[in-house]
């Protein structure tokens, strides 16, 4: 049995009173909402925090509005807002991604907050403590060396939400609270390609908010790719959200990959070739050679390298074939096992 290391538990009451225990000890202090992620990291000792803050009993994390745009609570849990048949409707590809997220199980604990912010991986990393001292440990633990590659300067660990990419994909914000007050910044800032300082939120921020601008008008649509129907996290993932006329013409789009970098990757190239057109399978076969390049997987999950990168193309079409409005039940069936 793999057992947490030692730590002291404060359920807070308020978010002020957690702002005040993260300025007061910012580098020894973490943050428990779901701890479906945070706590398997400690028992494998990737993440020994000595002051652990629970977030469930601050109810004002919790809600969830929809008038124009769509407003929840990073406490909000990932069945909750599968469940909610306002978001469904008004936000399909933010609806497909939390409910593609591991199991039920596992949604009925983890939050809004902790897939957002959730630990970059990799093979390396994730790993008991006793694995990772046996190969000597990589540098976003304990060590100096990215053991996907060697030579690489910095940490090459893989984000791996799966809400990121669609909230990125819909110009949502997120707000964040700590003790200097609150400030704003769109999901897309939120996140740097570095495995080990993936997070531009502050160690003494919390995350209380996302905001999502109205979507009346628009769509959406998110696959992700993954060994098996259920569980597994993305080894590649496209979400798209844009805005189509009544005659099929692109309005507005944006295309984000997930799990191929450390952070989710926008491809303005893809998207800058279907503004102003309609959307003709050769047109959704252009997007997604474009698409193509920009999109390098590392060794660094489960799949070659080179398999995940290929996907990506298919991947890309079928998102946007989602968009257009066609019907995707069998090619998401077959792919991600799953009826969404």
């Amino acid at each position: 049995m793999i057992r947490l290391p030692r730590f002291r538990y404060v359920a807070a009451r308020s978010i002020a009173e957690v702002a005040d225990h993260l300025a007061t000890a910012p580098a020894n202090t973490m943050l428990l909402a779901g701890g479906t992620d945070l706590l398997p990291n400690m028992k494998r000792r990737q993440q020994v925090p000595k002051i652990v803050i629970g977030l469930r009993g601050l109810p004002e994390l919790t809600g969830l509005s929809l008038n124009g745009q769509l407003t929840f609570g990073a406490m909000n849990t990932l069945t909750s807002l599968v469940r909610d048949e306002k978001l469904r409707a008004s936000c399909p590809g933010l609806w497909q991604a939390a409910a593609q997220v591991a199991t039920p199980h596992l949604r009925n604990m983890a939050t809004i907050g902790g897939n957002l912010c959730l630990d970059t991986r990799c093979t390396y990393y994730d790993q008991s403590y006793e694995w990772r001292e046996a190969i000597s440990f990589c540098m976003k633990k304990d060590g100096d060396t990215c053991w996907v590659a060697t030579s690489s300067p910095k940490c090459l660990a893989v984000s791996s939400t799966d809400t990121a990419p669609m909230l990125q994909a819909l110009g949502a914000k997120i707000k964040l609270a700590s003790t200097q007050g609150q400030r704003e910044i769109s999901v897309s800032d939120l996140y740097v390609n570095d495995g080990m300082h993936y997070l531009t939120r502050r160690p003494d921020e919390i995350l209380t908010d996302v905001v999502v601008p109205d979507q009346r008008g628009r769509r959406s649509a998110y696959w992700k790719l993954r060994r098996r129907g259920s569980f597994d996290f993305p080894v590649a993932s496209v979400a798209v959200a844009g805005k189509v006329d009544p005659g099929g013409n692109v309005e507005d789009i944006h295309i984000v990959l997930g799990a191929v970098a450390s952070r989710p990757l926008s491809i303005p190239a893809a998207a800058d070739l279907l503004r102003g057109k309609h959307l003709t399978d050769d047109l959704i076969a252009a997007a997604a050679e474009a698409a193509y390049p920009l999109g390098k997987p590392m060794d660094n999950t489960d799949y070659e390298l080179v398999w995940r990168k290929k996907m990506i193309r298919p991947l890309v079409t079928y998102a946007l074939r989602d968009l257009r409005g066609d019907d995707t039940r069998d090619l998401r069936r077959r792919l991600a096992r799953q009826i969404l």
